[in-house]
């Protein structure tokens, strides 16, 4: 991990960057790799990355540095694992195709299945297989759903009442466990340790009997390990006795904590018109390059601004979509905007870049990182080709 050793580095100069433009910084994505790494070491579990979370594969040279591999959601992140990460490839899928599975038996190393139903359908498959091109014996899971959590946004529960992800205790099949090596639970969405701690003992609750036969037990993600108020002692802790309870391995698979706080969007202003009040448009777009912002809804913090009236001048920032609610929301700056005027939206590396659309043939922002010598490395612009193949 030499590449990981803390070092002095340049702040991003926004001078430098076109918009609209992603920009992965390298000392903060090394700073989180740094607290995975010391999770890893002192608690014995495995952390993987979540694509579904940050899958900016420019940084996965770093990235692998320190975690044990990928895991993913659909075929195409799991030939990504393969291709970028090249370690261990997990993938969990509410359902896999026949068509899907055919190439995932080539690539994956756990396959976790959401049924039972899903398991009795491809069992024979991986049978058949037995080993990956890797050369790897492939490892199969069950999602089990212990049906408690502690996310308050229910559209991110994953155990929310009639929820469609993992087999509850009422359902759960054990004279089909035969050829299952692992029970994969996933209670959290940006919780502390001590959420984890009581997630926990309600799997234990309703699954504790199956563990025994068990070789690995998947945390799931959602844990907001980089969080600067987040009790990483008390995650060891609960690892490290968990582990010592059962002597299972134990796989944690986090996405946002990876690419958590490590970069923001750049964005500048094309237009200001009023219609009651200021608004600003700007050269990117809720709906297309930061979704969450409808979805949760979320408010992005914006560098050097405040909530609307506390600084002098006050703006609706609005995208430049013809979708009427493509708006970001309502923020105040010490100074009046003007056209060309950049805008840092901070914290927008993870859960952006792999929503975006081009809804309207808006253009993808581009994909940069900021070096820790204090260069900007544009890794891709999008053009009119990704709009167009998208849709003909």
């Amino acid at each position: 991990m030499s590449g990981l050793i803390e070092q002095t580095s340049l702040p991003l100069d926004v001078t430098k960057v076109k918009t609209p433009a992603y920009v992965l910084e390298e000392a903060k994505l090394k700073a989180n790799l740094r607290v995975l790494a010391r999770v890893q070491a002192e608690s014995g579990a495995k952390i993987i990355l979540a694509l579904k979370g940050f899958a900016f594969w420019g940084a996965f040279p770093w990235v692998r540095e320190v975690l044990h591999g990928a895991t993913s959601s659909s075929l195409h992140e799991l030939l990504l694992a393969k291709e970028e990460m090249q370690k261990e490839c997990h993938i969990y899928s509410v359902a896999f195709s026949d068509e899907e599975f055919a190439e995932v038996v080539k690539v994956a190393d756990h396959i976790v299945f959401n049924s039972f139903s899903q398991w009795q359908r491809f069992r024979s498959s991986v049978e058949l297989a037995e080993i990956n091109q890797s050369g790897r014996k492939i490892e199969c899971g069950i999602r089990v759903n212990p049906e408690y959590s502690e996310i308050e946004t229910e559209l991110y529960n994953p155990c929310a009442a009639n929820s469609r992800l993992g087999v509850t205790f009422e359902k759960f099949k054990p004279e089909l466990l035969q050829g299952i090596s692992g029970l994969h639970f996933h209670t959290h969405c940006e919780n502390n340790s001590d959420a984890l701690e009581r997630g926990i003992a309600a799997f234990e609750n309703k699954f504790g009997e199956y563990i025994p036969q068990m070789k690995w037990i998947n945390f799931g993600g959602g844990h907001h390990i980089t969080r600067a108020d987040y009790d990483v002692e008390r995650l060891i802790c609960i690892i490290k006795k968990f582990r010592e309870r059962w002597g299972k391995e134990v796989y944690l698979e986090p996405g946002e904590a990876v690419g958590w706080k490590t970069g923001p969007l750049v964005a500048s202003v094309l237009d200001i018109v009023n219609n009651g009040m200021d608004i600003a448009i700007l050269d990117t777009s809720a709906t297309a390059h930061m979704p969450d912002c409808l979805e949760m809804p979320y408010r992005p913090d914006i560098q050097n601004s405040g909530l609307p009236g506390v600084k002098p001048f006050t703006y609706r920032l609005g995208g430049l979509t013809c979708l009427a609610g493509d708006v970001i929301g309502d923020y105040s700056f010490a100074e009046q905007l003007k056209i060309g005027d950049k805008l840092v939206f901070e914290d927008m590396i993870h859960y952006t870049i792999v929503k975006n659309s081009t809804f309207n043939g808006v253009k993808l922002p581009s994909l940069c990182i900021w070096t820790e010598k204090g260069e900007l490395q544009v890794m891709r612009e999008f053009g009119y080709e990704v709009y167009k193949y998208r849709n003909g």
